[in-house]
């Protein structure tokens, strides 16, 4: 008879899955609209592999989460500290530690989240004068949206300095992320394990940096690739681009040119490479991209600004539809294999 899996030796994902199982298809239907995609692959992997659950394991997954609930409720009431005189009462010491451990564990505490909540301009006018290893930290923490915000107000010389700062970042400390923190005067709760928190990285910068202007972007890149060659070919090997147009295929193209503006099309196309504009146009009807052709000319000089805001643009509605599954970028220098 097989041996079965004691909840002890299950994984926070294989509770994670057998809580859904247990709550059933129309409660786990509700909680994965608040998960990310890639939560989601995971989790529907890992139900997947489950066969069987036993009672056992049932109850005490949801006894865990039960557990786990309140305490995340008495966090909310008084903070950690509270949180933890009430377990203790309740629970008794070593077990009101595994409880607050867990939880933050689980749902992986992050700092800075009230600098996610504001506007980055009021964050900029904190960190500005900063060093610039104390703004990668908070950039990386940031969504990207704000951080390429950030990034961009920041003066020409620093800006590259900063990326390569959050691309190299691995881990920190907690001591400097709260220190941190005092001095931008956020009041966060803080984790209560001495983990190291990961964040940055060159998954980070990419995001950043597909943010911000082109301008921006090619100084920083240009400036990368004095400093640190490898990496700024690294980063640009994750970055799409919209030259890189070309490397998507004729029905993505096609999905792009029917969700732009044309005028935004026509903007770009008007200082692209012979190949962006022998591939656009091959993906329209004749007539389209003949009046697309007419309307560019008598378009007439137009500013570069224009044209990197209307390419900038563009890039974000690809982006938009690979995140929604509408479109498939391959990165990587095309190592991926579409089946």
């Amino acid at each position: 008879m097989a041996r079965v899996t004691s909840p002890k030796e299950l994984t926070n994902r294989q509770k994670a899955a057998i809580l859904l199982i247990s709550l059933g298809p129309e409660i786990s239907a509700q909680i994965f609209k608040h998960l990310r995609e890639e939560e989601i692959e995971q989790l529907t992997l890992e139900i997947a592999n489950i066969r069987k659950v036993e009672y056992e394991q049932k109850d005490e997954v949801l006894h865990e989460f039960h557990q786990l609930y309140i305490a995340q409720e008495y966090i909310e009431q008084g903070g950690i500290a509270y949180a933890k005189e009430i377990l203790e009462k309740a629970l008794g010491q070593q077990k009101a530690l595994e409880v607050i451990n867990r939880l933050t564990a689980a749902l992986q505490v992050r700092p800075f989240d009230f600098a996610r909540k504001a506007d980055p301009t009021q964050i900029l006018n904190f960190i500005q004068n900063e060093h610039s290893q104390t703004i990668a930290l908070v950039l990386s923490y940031l969504e990207p949206s704000q951080a390429a915000t950030i990034l961009s107000s920041l003066p020409q010389e620093r800006q590259a300095d900063v990326a390569r700062r959050v691309a190299l970042m691995d881990s920190t400390s907690p001591e400097v992320i709260n220190e941190v923190e005092r001095i931008l005067e956020q009041k966060l709760s803080s984790t209560v394990t001495q983990d190291y928190t990961h964040a940055g990285g060159i998954e980070s910068i990419v995001q950043i940096l597909n943010g911000v202007d082109r301008s921006t972007e090619r100084t920083i890149l240009d400036a990368l690739e004095i400093q640190d060659p490898e990496l700024a070919e690294e980063i640009k090997k994750r970055m799409f681009v919209f030259e890189d147009i070309v490397t998507l295929d004729d029905r993505s193209i096609q999905r792009v040119i029917r969700d732009v503006e044309n005028k935004d099309l026509q903007l770009a196309l008007k200082v692209a490479s012979e190949e962006v504009k022998e591939v656009v146009f091959k993906n329209m009807s004749k007539r389209m991209a003949d009046t697309f052709k007419e309307e560019m000319e008598f378009m007439g000089p137009v500013r570069l600004r224009d044209v990197e805001e209307a390419q900038t643009r563009i890039v974000a509605t690809i982006r938009r539809l690979e995140e929604a599954g509408e479109i498939i970028i391959a990165r990587g220098g095309g190592d991926e294999i579409i089946v």
